[in-house]
């Protein structure tokens, strides 16, 4: 920043001569340069913000002189003008003083003889020394904002940089004014982002607001949210910044990215202790577009869907799966945070309206579930909850349990599929998918099923299907000799093959229990692979 007049008259070296304000406008014009000169029409050699030093030989020609000289000064937008009092004029008459007020020139006389030469070296080396201060600070904003360009940061990282440059604090937002982004400096993160949508719209049009993206196709603003940082630095930083994420958004080249990146960041935090205080979470989330003073759902969809290959492929149907889930809240008229989780998961925190909770939940859970089943290669969509809570980061640490139940609920063949599933509607095989992949669990399935299971590959037979059926049906051999259509006694037969093979006895309820949760781990185990 530029010396102002008043900065100048503060130096030692001015002081010395016994400055005196004779009139003028503001002293805080700021000084681009200093000019010593005696000529009278020197005006005609300025270009604006020079503060002129004289002996006033231009002023000792009388009244008429010296108001067009002041004049002439005046409109070439000197800084201000410093007269030595002595040889030329030793008395500065009134019609200075009236002419200076009038033009708003700031006129200041000098009752000391000064040497000029030591007041230009003072204000010229500040002035270089801020230059020089400039430049670097571009310098290294360049260098700082390329090397984030080239390692392909983050929009997080991207934000946090700038803020970091400008110590204050700085907010990406998308064209519905909801926050992507942001670092929070010297304010809470509530105090920052609460109402965000309806202080955002307010923002006057500046220099601590930029666009981002290209013209055509402007997709957010940065906005500085900060008390006292230079306005040249501050639009320098943004407007590099905003490159910088212009460039990430390109290579990204995904339209919905942003918005989902920041869900699943917000979501991730939670998850892992980054945010620790409520009210920081429910206004980062308020301004991701979540609905307040609602009741929060931890969700998970699961899907069984085709194999595929092809990483391109995945990646397309992954895609898909997100954009009917946007798509299904929408239609639900719900709000939620959404993160892609592993393979084709995604985990939700669902937002919904106290009354009613179980009914809008159901019609929340039906409506995603028939937009997810609508993508390509999708053959089975389950949804896991867990427990609804008032409490935004209570229900993030709850999503792990919300997968478990997907998970889980995926391996059961229901004949009547359901909106959802808790974890009582899971039982058995939700504790059995816990433990399944223990050595001792697994060694239990094993020693329970294995002579079976080589009888089967060795003779091309099928008693472990005869097996797992008469379980399921409680050992209702009527029933199982319908559904198999054979005969009772040919039923028989199969059952009395499977005792011998196994060593049991099938109307022990012990062993009809050892028999079934090896069959359950037997398939949470394949299903896993």
């Amino acid at each position: 920043m530029l010396p102002s007049v008043a900065d100048v008259l503060a130096m030692p070296v001015v002081r010395a001569g016994q400055p005196e304000i004779v009139g003028g406008g503001s002293l805080d014009r700021p000084v681009r340069w200093v000019h010593v000169s005696d000529v009278a029409d020197v005006a005609q050699l300025l270009v604006g913000g020079e503060l002129i030093l004289t002996t006033g030989q231009a002023m000792s020609h009388g009244d008429i002189a010296t108001v067009g000289y002041l004049t002439a000064l005046a409109a070439a937008g000197v800084a201000g003008l410093v007269i030595e009092l002595g040889g030329y004029v030793p008395v500065l008459a009134p019609i200075v003083g009236q002419t200076a007020d009038a033009l708003g020139l700031p006129v200041i006389a000098l009752h000391q003889i000064t040497r000029f030469v030591e007041i230009t070296e003072a204000v010229h080396r500040v002035i270089v020394a801020e230059q020089y201060a400039e430049l670097e600070f571009a310098r290294t904003v360049h260098e700082t904002f390329t090397d984030l360009s080239v390692r392909r940061a983050s929009l997080a990282e991207i934000v946090k940089t700038a803020a970091g440059i400008l110590d204050s604090s700085v907010v990406l937002e998308d064209l519905a004014h909801r926050v992507l982004t942001f670092t929070a400096k010297h304010a809470s993160t509530s105090a920052l982002l609460d109402d965000w949508e309806t202080t955002s719209r307010l923002l006057p049009d500046g220099w601590d607001a930029v666009a981002v993206g290209p013209h055509p196709q402007r997709w957010g603003r940065l906005i500085l949210r900060a008390g006292d940082v230079p306005t040249a630095r501050a639009t320098m930083v943004l407007e590099r910044a905003a490159q910088t994420l212009t460039l990430h958004r390109m290579i990204e080249k995904d339209r919905f990215g942003l918005h989902r990146q920041a869900q699943t960041g917000l979501i991730d935090d939670m998850v892992n202790g980054r945010v620790l205080d409520e009210r920081d979470a429910v206004a980062r989330a308020a301004a991701l577009g979540v609905a307040r003073r609602a009741a929060y759902v931890p969700l998970a969809i699961d899907i069984a869907a085709v194999d595929e290959t092809d990483p391109v492929a995945r990646q397309r149907r992954a895609a898909g799966i997100l954009d009917a889930v946007t798509h299904g809240l929408g239609l639900a008229k719900v709000t939620a945070l959404t993160a892609a989780d592993q393979g084709d998961r995604v985990g939700m925190i669902l937002a919904l309206p106290r009354s009613d909770l179980d009914e809008s939940l159901t019609i929340a859970c039906t409506t995603l579930t028939g937009e997810v089943r609508r993508v390509d290669g999708v053959q089975r969509v389950v949804i896991g909850v867990g427990a609804e809570s008032d409490s935004l980061l209570d229900t993030a640490h709850e999503l792990p349990h919300a997968a478990h139940v997907a998970e889980v609920a995926l391996s059961l063949a229901d004949s009547v599929p359901r909106p959802f599933y808790r974890s009582g509607d899971v039982r058995l095989r939700g504790l059995l998918s816990l433990i399944r992949n223990e050595p001792g669990v697994q060694r239990f399935a094993e020693t329970e099923l294995s002579a079976l299971l080589r009888y089967d590959i060795r003779y091309a037979a099928d008693l472990t299907t005869t097996l797992r059926q008469f379980l399921d049906l409680a050992g209702n051999k009527t029933d199982l000799a319908r559904r198999l259509n054979i005969s009772r006694p040919t039923l028989y037969d199969r059952l009395a093959r499977i005792e011998r093979i196994l060593a049991v006895d099938l109307d022990n309820g012990e062993s009809r229990t050892s028999l079934h949760a090896a069959l359950l781990i037997r398939d949470l185990t394949a299903n896993a692979r």
